[in-house]
């Protein structure tokens, strides 16, 4: 009888990403921040972005009731912020969420072609290309040549090249078409002004 394993329960790591308050064993810390002027109030003294010693700030943050958060631990000696650390992380996400969101997913379609294709496929294949690149996706068009086809390069050559031809005013090629292996590849990126 096969002995049963048993599985380990799935932990999420509840450490926080930066060391905070206590966590923070250096002696010394760089204080930056821009909440200085609520800092000099608790402390009592002109507080700038400077050095002090670690314990100190603690009390600082203490008072003020919020967090000492290692920001650069690298750095010597490492820097650090008196902020509310939930809100900084709540902030940081959604800075990356912004990030994300502004970032351009680039869509690529392929279309195949063999050195043989009949005017029928070529032009429905043509009307699938500008459709892509009128949504603005860029294509990848290739003819893949088969066993004893690749004798026919010349032909393959001038089907992508006709292709590029009839692409002209919804896309431009990023590069002539050029041979991999037993295909031969050409790419077009949409036009800007063709761009949804």
């Amino acid at each position: 009888m096969a002995k049963r394993t048993r599985r380990k329960p799935f932990r999420r790591d509840t450490r926080p990403q930066h060391r905070i308050n206590n966590f923070i064993r250096v002696p010394e810390i760089r204080l930056v921040g821009d909440n200085l002027d609520a800092v000099s109030e608790v402390a009592g003294k002109e507080v700038s972005a400077d050095v002090y010693p670690t314990r100190q700030v603690q009390q600082w943050a203490n008072a003020l009731e919020l967090d000492l958060v290692e920001i650069s631990p690298k750095a010597d000696p490492p820097v650090c912020r008196i902020i509310d650390y939930k809100k900084f992380l709540y902030q940081k996400k959604k800075k990356e969420k912004e990030l994300k969101a502004k970032t351009a997913k680039t869509v690529i379609k392929e279309i195949r072609f063999g050195p043989n294709t009949d005017d029928h496929d070529f032009e429905f294949k043509l009307n699938h290309a500008k459709k892509f690149l009128s949504d603005g996706a860029k294509v990848k068009a290739y003819v893949f040549f088969r066993g004893r086809t690749i004798v026919f390069k010349d032909r393959g050559q001038l089907l992508l090249l006709r292709f590029l031809k009839e692409l002209e005013e919804y896309g431009a090629a990023e590069t002539m078409p050029k041979m991999e292996g037993r295909r031969m590849i050409v790419m077009v990126s949409p036009n800007k002004k063709k761009k949804k």
